[in-house]
């Protein structure tokens, strides 16, 4: 089990413990959405399906009322029947075309900076593990939290599995990544940064909520409850 983060000679203390989002808040984007798009352009996926259903689903992302399951399971399908070799070709032309320009330079700065206070940083992400651990290895982001995909041998079968990290399991998943290292988010002095509405079980969890760029619903909510609120990026 690694070590937990603590700064050479800092007294003893609560873990700082700094969980970012990714789409719309690290990233000037949505994964899910350009990997679509990626996908698309490539021939590898048909254009009018999944342009139609990945309207549907940020339209009712953005109002809080998609289901976690049929949300995963929708991206996680755009995966079915590819090969790991195929799909680590893919990922890696994705991360340079797709999303490293639209990491902004207030987001990698941002990131530094808990990383350089000795910070246990984690990126917490619904969209899958498969398309979004490069990005998190791009920013030096050492833990990552993301939905989970089914892998039978050498493809993948298009599945999400065990809990969405997703509203109310993003708390879950946390927690679980949490006691894996003996710690609990109580003992931590904890900080997310998140855009969207749908994060509002974590935001409420953590000691510090800052959001970022936020939706309007959540907008509403971090007036209300007093939260920072900073910008990364224009939102898109």
């Amino acid at each position: 089990m690694p070590e937990t983060p603590r700064a050479a000679g800092a007294p003893p203390g609560p873990i700082r413990l700094t969980i970012f989002d990714l789409d719309h808040t690290l990233l000037d984007g949505d994964s899910d959405t350009l990997w679509c798009e990626f996908l698309v352009e490539r021939g590898l996926l048909d254009r009018a399906h999944f342009f139609a259903g990945n309207a549907d689903m940020e339209r009712r992302y953005a109002l809080g009322t998609v289901g976690v399951d049929e949300f995963a399971a929708f991206y996680v399908s755009t995966l079915a029947g590819r090969t790991v070799p195929e799909v680590d070709s893919l990922r890696r032309d994705f991360l340079r075309e797709s999303i490293v320009p639209r990491i902004p330079d207030a987001a990698r700065a941002l990131v530094a900076r808990h990383l350089a206070t000795d910070d246990l940083v984690v990126l917490s992400t619904a969209t899958n593990r498969v398309i979004t651990e490069l990005t998190a290895a791009h920013l030096e982001i050492p833990h990552l939290i993301a939905t989970e995909v089914e892998r039978r041998a050498e493809r993948y079968s298009g599945r999400p599995i065990g809990v969405p990290n997703m509203r109310d399991g993003k708390v879950e998943r946390l927690d679980a990544f949490l006691a894996a290292r003996s710690l609990s988010l109580e003992q931590c002095e904890s900080r997310f940064y998140s855009d969207s509405i749908n994060d509002l079980p974590l935001l409420s969890a953590v000691r510090t909520a800052v959001v970022v760029n936020p939706d309007d619903r959540l907008a509403d909510v971090a007036a209300c409850r007093g939260w920072e609120a900073i910008r990364l990026h224009a939102r898109n």
